[in-house]
């Protein structure tokens, strides 16, 4: 994609990123209208004494449940589409995503820990998010432990072990609901593991928040090596990459990302997988195009599929886990159905 198409491209999704934010801020049980958002946020960032249209409700429906919840699936869906398009770089797999390394799980196991055993219930309500945290980062850390072969890391072997790990973790989370009489603690691990935005909280987003920019600007810094790996470990050899070093430093840094966007999401599948393939669609595979793209399009992605899981079922809400599996499934089956596509090409 030529730059200068490139820019414009960026600036028209930005703009929808800022007016999908609104929508869904209006898109609710309660009437809000564009005039009371903006009556809001005058009043909490200080640029007015008081409310002169929106009544205390609205600000805080506003304030406290609808924005934290919106900048929180902002974090969770970019997170997601730039790890999914790392991993799919450094795998040289078009079908990877950030839970390959088998992230899901550990988090699944430290969370069901923190539900049905009470584990960690001294740190009150950060007990949940450090323990499926703390679950990511062990399975990460025996993952890429089982993938070393001879003092390097073998793709196959990481692949593998992510998907062997998985499902020992998987089987110790059900094996604890499985002995578990209770029925509240079973109901809410499985609503975890659906995913869900619902417990957004402005104490509990920033650090997901600051850690997504942080790896995404990280990322962004290495796109030529990203480009490299998508030639081939000979090509991205002979280009002077040290592929060991490399390979860790994204594990890492993508490990980090979603165990901390799992720890507060719950598992929300197929948009690191999907995003990154849209956007190859859209933009070409050339990595400084990528990740910035795959960041906004997965957040407006995951606005309206958090938006959508709000009011599809109200006054229940659908965990977010589900729609993104029905919207991710069929397009992948079509994906794969369809002539030309490739990946891996930069154009």
């Amino acid at each position: 994609m030529i730059k200068k198409h490139f820019s414009i491209f960026l600036l028209l999704l930005i703009l929808i990123t800022f007016a999908s934010i609104v929508g869904a801020i209006l898109v609710g049980s309660v009437n809000i209208s564009p005039s009371i958002i903006w009556d809001v946020l005058c009043w909490k960032l200080g640029f007015t004494n008081s409310l002169t249209e929106a009544s205390i409700a609205q600000s805080t429906i506003i304030w406290e449940i609808r924005l934290p919840r919106i900048l929180l699936a902002i974090a969770v869906g970019a997170g997601l589409s730039i790890s999914g398009a790392a991993i799919q770089a450094l795998v040289q797999n078009s079908i990877a995503d950030p839970y390959i390394l088998g992230v899901s799980s550990g988090a699944s196991v430290g969370a069901t820990a923190v539900i049905i055993l009470g584990a960690f219930s001294f740190l009150g309500n950060w007990a949940l998010s450090l323990a499926a945290f703390i679950g990511a980062l062990i399975a990460v850390f025996i993952v890429f432990l089982l993938a070393r072969v001879g003092g390097r890391t073998s793709i196959i072997r990481l692949l593998l072990a992510g998907i062997a790990i998985s499902l020992i973790f998987s089987a110790i989370t059900n094996f604890i609901l499985m002995m578990t009489k209770d029925a509240g603690g079973m109901k809410a691990v499985m609503h975890w593991m659906l995913g869900s935005l619902a417990g957004a909280k402005w104490s509990n987003i920033q650090i997901p928040i600051l850690v997504c920019i942080a790896v995404f600007l990280f990322l962004y810094c290495f796109t030529n090596s990203l480009n490299a790996l998508l030639l081939g470990e000979e090509t991205a050899t002979t280009l002077g990459i040290s592929l060991e070093k490399f390979r860790l430093i994204v594990i890492v840094s993508v490990s980090l990302l979603t165990g901390v966007l799992v720890a507060v999401s719950g598992t929300i599948g197929f948009v690191g997988l999907i995003i990154p393939h849209i956007v190859r669609m859209l933009v070409g595979s050339h990595y400084r195009y990528v990740l910035p793209s795959s960041a906004l399009i997965g957040a407006i992605f995951l606005i309206w599929a958090d938006t959508l899981s709000r009011i599809i079922i109200a006054p229940e809400e659908m965990p977010i886990g589900i729609l993104t599996a029905l919207c991710g499934g069929p397009f992948f089956i079509w994906l794969l159905r369809k002539e030309g596509y490739t990946f891996g090409t930069n154009d």
